[in-house]
C-alpha cells in the first residue's frame, strides 16, 4: 500500500468507517445482527470440560486468550448447543502443536469427537499427523484437505469461519475457503466412507450440539471466538 492509500485507510479509521471491534468484542453493528460472544477475554463461564460441569485449571485466560496451559486440561465445549450458525475465531498453535474445533458435539459417545466433525488445528511443518493432507489445519479432518494458501505457520494467529446452514458446511481459514459440501449429502457420504469415521455409529447424524475445542496435549490459544445464531 503507497503513502496515499495508507493516508486514506487512516482517514476512513479516524472518521469511523471499516472501523473494527477490539480483540473479544462485537461492533455495535455485529451487536445488532446477534452476534454474541463465546470469550469476552476474561470470562470463561460459557465452557466446561467433555462430560463436566467445571472447566480444568489448565485452560486459562493469558493476554486476552483462551489458553491450554498444558496435556491433561481435557476438551472442553459450549454450555450451549447450536443448529444452525455462524461461527468466529482465531487460533494460534505451539510448535509440534495438534487441536481441534469440533461442531455438532455431543456427550452421548465415549470421546468428544466420536459424533462430532473436526476443523484441524496443526502444526503443518513439524506435527507428524502432517503426513495427510487432509490433516493439515484448516481441513475437515479426514475429508476435506485444505489449500495450502489458508496456511500459516505455528505461532501465527489464524482467523477461522465455520458456517452452518441448514446442512451446508462451509469453512474459511485467513481468507481462504477451506470447505464446501452438504452434511449427509451424496458428496459427504462418499467421504464419509472413504475416512476413518466410516464405521462410527452417529457420526455427524445430530441437527445441532456444541461447539468444542480439543485438547490434544499440546499449548493452543483461542480468541474472538463469537458465534451467530441463524433463522430456519
Amino acid at each position: 500500500m503507497d503513502t496515499r492509500h495508507r493516508l486514506y485507510a487512516l482517514l476512513l479509521a479516524l472518521a469511523g468507517f471499516g472501523a473494527s471491534a477490539a480483540d473479544n468484542q462485537l461492533t455495535a453493528e455485529e451487536r445488532d445482527q446477534g452476534w454474541q460472544l463465546l470469550f469476552d477475554g476474561e470470562d470463561l463461564s460459557q465452557w466446561r470440560n467433555f462430560k463436566g460441569e467445571g472447566l480444568s485449571d489448565k485452560w486459562v485466560v493469558e493476554d486476552g486468550a483462551i489458553k491450554l496451559s498444558g496435556p491433561g486440561g481435557g476438551d472442553i465445549l459450549t454450555r450451549a448447543r447450536y443448529r444452525d450458525f455462524d461461527l468466529r475465531l482465531d487460533w494460534k498453535i505451539s510448535e509440534g502443536g495438534n487441536s481441534g474445533i469440533f461442531i455438532l458435539a455431543d456427550e452421548t459417545g465415549e470421546r468428544i469427537y466420536s459424533h462430532a466433525p473436526e476443523i484441524q488445528i496443526l502444526d503443518n511443518e513439524r506435527h507428524p499427523d502432517n503426513q495427510l493432507d487432509t490433516h493439515l489445519s484448516g481441513s475437515l479432518y479426514d475429508m476435506i484437505a485444505s489449500p495450502p494458501a489458508s496456511h500459516r505457520p505455528a505461532g501465527e494467529w489464524n482467523q477461522v469461519r465455520i458456517l452452518l446452514d441448514r446442512g451446508q458446511l462451509t469453512v474459511w481459514q485467513n481468507g481462504v475457503q477451506t470447505v464446501s459440501v452438504r452434511i449427509h449429502g451424496p458428496e459427504w457420504q462418499r467421504l464419509v466412507a472413504a475416512s476413518k469415521f466410516a464405521n462410527w455409529p452417529g457420526f455427524a447424524a445430530n441437527d445441532s450440539g456444541h461447539i468444542g475445542l480439543q485438547d490434544h496435549g499440546d499449548v493452543v490459544w483461542f480468541k474472538n471466538l463469537k458465534i451467530r445464531e441463524l433463522e430456519r
